[in-house]
């Protein structure tokens, strides 16, 4: 298992790379002072790791936020995505300009492929090894691609993704794509760690949390980094920035881990990466 010390602790990319292993989600947080005061906060305690989206609309706030606070750009790991009306090779390149231009820096830490779009992932995907080649971005990566949407990428790709952001949570653990990610050595990173809140009105942590005197959010967030899994849970309130972060003076035990792992139903909150339509 790999070492898990702090807040600003990272695992490293098979490229050397080092990506914050904990984080800040931003979907569905506005492009107003909501965002800004919510990225703003996380620098200021701690966090160093910020995860945008073109399709999510608020890389102009997490970009003035970036600019206003008092940590470095080259401290903080950046990641956006490539949404799926941009992809394909030109239009790919063209997007990456855009959000670098909307989030006001001349570099990404890491870019995805949002979803794994029939007939053009490929293709977007050349254009981001063209990035990744021109210096612009430190890592490229996927995201929501399954088994066998990575086996058919890595059939004609020359750089192997250092990363696939996936759904991930004790409802759906998928151990084997986890286990052909390491074997690849594609870092495995978490989205909604919570299930969209529905992991509050479970009693799944309830003995953990008395244990440990943690939250379920806490309890959950520890179980992601004990598996290996990059997480970076959304919020816009600062106390929950700020208890979700506190993850670090606690370790849960191989049998804990197993017994969340054994909640596993393959049930997803999101869609599906087989089936989707956007």
């Amino acid at each position: 298992m790999r070492k898990i010390t702090d807040i600003q602790g990272t695992f490293t990319l098979h490229n050397g790379v080092k990506m914050p292993y904990f984080g800040l989600g931003t979907y569905l947080a506005d492009n107003d002072e909501e965002v800004v005061e919510a990225v703003k906060f996380a620098l200021e305690h701690g966090y160093r790791h910020i995860d945008t989206a073109a399709v999510y609309k608020n890389e102009v706030g997490v970009g003035k936020a970036i600019k206003e606070s008092d940590v470095d750009r080259k401290d903080i790991f950046l990641t956006t995505k490539v949404w799926n009306s941009d992809q394909g090779f030109d239009t790919t390149l063209k997007a990456f300009d855009e959000s670098c231009q909307r989030l006001g820096v001349d570099y990404v830490d890491l870019y995805l492929v949002h979803w794994p779009v029939a007939g053009k992932y490929k293709e977007t995907w050349r254009a981001l090894e063209q990035l990744y080649k021109q210096g612009r971005v430190k890592a490229i990566g996927v995201s929501n691609f399954l088994k066998h949407h990575l086996e058919d990428l890595l059939t004609s790709a020359e750089i192997v993704p250092m990363v696939n952001q996936m759904e991930f949570h004790p409802y759906l653990v998928q151990q084997e794509l986890l286990d052909f990610c390491k074997t690849h050595k594609i870092q495995y990173e978490a989205w909604s760690p919570f299930m969209q809140g529905k992991i509050f009105k479970l009693d799944i942590t309830k003995e953990l949390e008395a244990k440990y005197d943690k939250s379920a959010a806490q309890i959950v967030l520890r179980w992601n980094l004990q598996k290996g899994v990059v997480t970076i849970p959304k919020s816009v309130h600062k106390d929950r920035l700020a208890s979700n972060s506190d993850l670090f003076d606690f370790e849960l035990s191989k049998d804990e881990i197993n017994y969340l792992d054994s909640f596993d139903k393959g049930e997803r909150i999101g869609p599906d990466p087989d089936n989707f339509d956007f």
